[in-house]
């Protein structure tokens, strides 16, 4: 009998704490909303499956842990702390991106800055609460609804919070068919949601070649903290647009932001130990989370009815929810609520234009507050 309950003590049931199982349960439920209901699968299933894999009781020093120096899990979670995965998601996103909508239609751009607006209230709400300025950079960059982005700017100011800040920006991110919907109905009338978009004009191969060279060298010359995202990002973009290694950028947008993909979205899942991971600051990042990317969307919304004030061709305001970077969801979101009320409405690629600019505002927005707190 001795030896049975010695050995059911060194079980994980034995060494169960009350906060491993609150964070499996959490867990379980991402996984649920992945395969029962699809919302965003290819983020949540890996998250979800990695907070369960992270709260599993184990013996401490056993090198079993994330947390632990000599750990397989913290040598693999180093791609999140050192900001390496974020950077090779990003060059898979440029080898995906089409620009040719944006192009077509420079002003919607603006919409990617104003949904970045989300970012800053967020920081001074955050400050406001007792953060640091660090720790309070780190939770308003959520508002730019870009996980990449989030772990790598947390990576550098805060890495103490890159689970709850990863873990927040990629949940909401999962969870715009929930979010952002409410928000558009309560800002956008029936009458501004049948507005049409205009056909775009073909934009020729000569400027979208030149476009990631020149976006590089604007946006990394006013940010040049931006440059470990942005680099990356416009490289796989002009290796899609060159034409001249369709491997390569296969490889970038396939292969290699998969593995990525799967890595960061399985440590960081893995990095919420309840022990760790379950405390007030928790807590306050999921909410001012919640806040930013809310925030963020009226924005984008609000500042797309301001510019209708001025133009003589209107813009559908619904555009401006996908100013936010959640590539590509946000843009998804809203060409389906354009379809609801009006099934002839085709939102879909000026959408994508805004949703492309709100990666590249994230970027530089990321890169201005590392500069800003690191200098």
């Amino acid at each position: 009998m001795d030896l049975f309950l010695q050995f059911l003590h060194n079980t994980g049931f034995g060494l169960a704490d009350y906060r491993n199982l609150i964070m499996i349960v959490v867990g379980s439920c991402f996984v649920y909303l992945a395969i029962a209901k699809k919302y965003e699968p290819l983020l949540l299933l890996p998250i979800g499956f990695g907070v369960i894999l992270g709260n599993i009781p184990f013996f401490k020093g056993f090198g079993i842990g994330i947390y632990e120096a000599n750990s397989v899990l913290h040598y693999l979670y180093f791609g999140v702390t050192s900001g390496v995965y974020p950077s090779i998601i990003f060059l898979g996103l440029g080898a995906m991106t089409d620009f040719s909508f944006l192009l077509a239609n420079p002003k919607l751009m603006l919409l990617g800055a104003a949904a970045q607006m989300g970012i800053f209230f967020t920081y001074l709400s955050a400050l406001a609460l007792g953060f640091t300025p660090q720790e309070a950079s780190s939770i308003g960059i959520i508002g730019g609804a870009d996980g990449p982005t989030s772990i790598f700017l947390t990576a550098k100011l805060a890495p103490h919070l890159i689970g709850p800040v990863a873990i927040a920006a990629y949940s909401y991110m999962a969870l715009i068919p929930i979010i952002q919907p409410p928000i558009m109905k309560l800002l956008i009338s029936k009458k501004e949601m049948l507005i049409r978009m205009p056909d775009m004009r073909e934009v020729s191969r000569r400027e979208l070649v030149i476009f990631p060279v020149a976006g590089l060298i604007l946006c990394t010359f006013l940010a040049p903290a931006s440059i470990p995202l942005l680099g990356p990002f416009f490289f796989g973009n002009i290796m899609k647009e060159s034409g001249v290694v369709d491997r390569l950028a296969n490889t970038a947008r396939t292969a290699i932001i998969d593995t990525a993909t799967i890595l960061v979205g399985l440590t960081v899942g893995a990095s919420t130990q309840g022990d760790v991971f379950l405390n007030p600051k928790s807590v306050g990042i999921f909410a001012l989370g919640a806040v930013a990317f809310s925030i963020a969307t009226a924005s984008g919304l609000l500042f797309a009815k301001f510019m209708n004030l001025f133009l003589k061709e209107k813009i559908n305001p619904l555009l401006g929810a996908a100013g936010v970077s959640a590539v590509p969801g946000s843009a998804r979101e809203v060409h389906m609520m354009g379809q609801k009320a009006d099934p002839t409405n085709f939102l879909l690629m000026h959408a994508m234009a805004c949703n492309s600019s709100g990666v590249i505002g994230s970027a530089v927005c990321a890169g201005i507050l590392w500069s800003f707190l690191m200098g």
